[in-house]
């Protein structure tokens, strides 16, 4: 039974013996009951997949927020929704947890009882985004994902991710919006860092360990007496941005009008889908479709319609749907329906290639190409007047309901796991076993480029050294005397971040693009430093920074790291040896940018003569390759 209006029958009161409510009815059967109970505006609520924020001290938050985020109770009882991506996350695991619960309880007073399903972009790394990543806070601190891939080690992507698993499910987390398993393949991208690098091998069997360790289905969760079958325990995988960005016109990000274009100027669209594959396989559950909108794309004969993946009916339903099979939840990014104001200012809605659309005939595009949830957005009552002006048919709007409720009864949300202990959440987020085993993943991902062959700068460093250091802070390296300038030190240690173009203000800000370039004037210090005393050089890379120069300045008595997110102590552990570096590159470092313009975006390992190739990396026991 299906209903378009809040008729009686839909708004009868629900028996305490609902067959939805019983846990011992199959699941499918409870999701046919819950469903035939809502009516039209609850189903369209269940289609919105929006931000939410903690209030002070774990208290429900009634915005409207500097990010835009609505209060709370409108959100859920006005409009219906249940599915929530929470934003930053407060200083303690207590906090979050108790708001979480708050949640919950206030979902439950809805007439139908139907709980919140709280989501989470990446939060256990360095990068402080609020369109991408979270910093860690109170959770144990990992390499990005960049890092992970540089380690070659599955088993230890999915020991991180099987420990996000668990302090994800402490404080009620329970999907996560990652992994990204796009290509690198544009070095001035700016959403490199949450990627597994530039090979579709690599990223495939890395996404693949991901996806096993969130969900429980990996052998680190059955050692820990899981059996593997995704519920309860498990966190729901979005994994994005299908079919694959990174193919970015000049490397722009098409969260801005300037980056829509996705280009495959060297035909290697195959190659870009190849992860997602690898991922549905290992039964990721969610799939989220990119903003890009690509240009003079051909597959299989057939033109693709040059608007965004999320609009697009050839992508999600013809290629996602049809030819791989999938049944799972399909989300779009955020943001494609409405304009917005982020930040205090104004944000047009990622729209490309139907900007000219109306809001609700944007939504009605979305629906059309396939999508189960519109991410970022809360406002289903343009679904309620596209099924009731009969654009859209209700049944449709059922089938991605049912798909929704599905989930949420399989993780368990409608039973014991609705609410969490924020005693256990204390104890669980940010253990100290936890913590150590991300600060020894960054060690282990920490990649030598060069090294001097003896003198101070040589690697290991060893112990008792007068160290000058910049970037970094001085109490985190143990066993060194720290003095102030480098005409005291036996070595110095200077910390720098990949270089990349000031955006903004505002949102934009938060993502680096444009020029892989260091400014002159740090190359000029560098080689200043490096003149007067030994020298070891760390670049932290959230994309392929152009290198050459910095090799020049430090010269033979110097040394060349770069790390994927790692803290000063993790750091000196692995350059003092404490924790051997076994990091190898995830992709082609470009010798100059004149060989980045020149490579064509689609094309993995494209730009010429890199200065390091893809799988460098000066490990113990391992032979020492030149530069390129």
């Amino acid at each position: 039974m299906t209903t378009t209006d809040l008729g009686p029958t839909a708004l009868d009161a629900v028996p305490d013996d609902a067959a939805y409510r019983d846990p011992a009815r199959p699941v499918d059967e409870r999701v046919a009951d819950l469903l035939a109970r809502m009516t039209l505006a609850e189903k369209a609520g269940q289609l919105f997949h929006t931000m939410i924020e903690v209030g002070p001290d774990g208290a429900l938050a009634e915005g409207p927020s500097a990010m835009g985020v609505p209060s709370t109770t409108d959100m859920l009882l006005d409009r219906h929704l249940t599915h929530f991506n929470v934003l930053a996350a407060p200083a303690t695991a207590r906090e979050l947890a108790a708001w979480h619960n708050r949640l919950q309880d206030l979902a439950a007073t809805t007439r139908l009882g139907i709980p919140v399903t709280v989501s989470s972009d990446p939060r256990h790394a360095f990068t402080d985004n609020p369109g991408t990543a979270l910093l860690s806070g109170p959770f144990s601190q990992w390499p990005e994902t960049l890092g992970l891939a540089a380690t070659r080690d599955e088993r230890l992507v999915e020991e991180h991710a099987d420990a996000a698993r668990r302090e994800y499910l402490a404080v009620g987390i329970r999907t996560a919006l990652h992994p990204q398993v796009d290509l690198a393949t544009e070095p001035r991208w700016a959403r490199a860092n949450g990627t597994f690098g530039e090979d579709a091998a690599l990223t495939g069997t890395m996404g693949a360990a991901y996806v096993r360790g969130f969900q429980a289905g990996g052998d680190v969760a059955r050692e820990a007496g899981l059996d593997g079958t995704f519920g309860a325990a498990s966190v729901s995988t979005m994994t994005k941005h299908f079919p694959g960005g990174g193919p970015q016109l000049d490397g722009e990000d098409p969260h801005f009008a300037y980056g829509r274009e996705q280009v495959y100027p060297g035909g290697r669209f195959a190659e870009h889908l190849a992860p997602f594959v690898e991922l549905l396989a290992a039964g990721t559950r969610q799939m989220m479709p990119y903003y890009g909108m690509p240009v003079d794309l051909v597959v299989d004969g057939e033109e693709i319609e040059p608007v965004g993946f999320g609009f697009n009916r050839q992508v999600v339903t013809g290629m996602l749907r049809e030819q791989l099979g999938f049944d799972g939840i399909v989300c779009t990014d955020w943001g494609l329906v409405n304009d917005a104001e982020i930040l205090g200012r104004p944000f047009p809605a990622r729209a490309w290639g139907v900007e000219h659309l109306s809001p609700l005939d944007r939504l009605a595009r979305i629906l059309d190409a396939g999508a189960d949830q519109i991410g970022g957005e809360a406002c289903p009552e343009l679904v309620v007047e596209l099924v009731r002006t009969g654009r859209v048919a209700e049944s449709r709007i059922d089938a991605s309901v049912a798909r929704l409720l599905r989930e949420k009864f399989v993780l368990g949300l409608f039973d014991e796991a609705r609410t969490v202990d924020v005693d256990a959440a204390e104890r669980v987020v940010g253990h100290p076993d936890l913590v150590a085993a991300g600060r020894r993943a960054q060690s282990r991902a920490v990649t030598v480029l060069a090294t001097a062959s003896a003198g101070p700068a040589a690697l290991p460093l060893a112990p008792g050294l007068r160290v000058y250091v910049e970037g970094a802070e001085a109490d985190t390296l143990p066993g060194a005397t720290l003095v102030p300038s480098p005409a005291e030190a036996d070595v110095a240690i200077l910390r720098l971040k990949a270089p990349f173009e000031e955006r903004g203000p505002g949102f934009e800000s938060f993502f680096h693009a444009g020029s892989l370039d260091f400014p002159a004037e740090v190359v000029e210090h560098v080689a200043e430093v490096a003149a007067a005393v030994p020298t070891v050089v760390d670049v932290y890379l959230d994309r392929p920074a152009i290198l050459a120069p910095l090799l020049g300045a430090l010269g033979a008595r110097g040394t060349l790291v770069v790390d994927f997110g790692a803290s000063t102590a993790a750091l000196h552990d692995a350059l003092t040896g404490r924790v051997a570096p076994e990091g190898r590159l995830p992709f082609d470092l470009p010798r100059s940018s004149a060989a980045v313009v020149a490579s064509r975006a689609d094309v993995p390992f494209d730009t010429e003569d890199p200065l390091f190739r893809f799988g460098h990396g000066l490990t113990p026991g391992s032979p020492a390759p030149a530069a390129g």
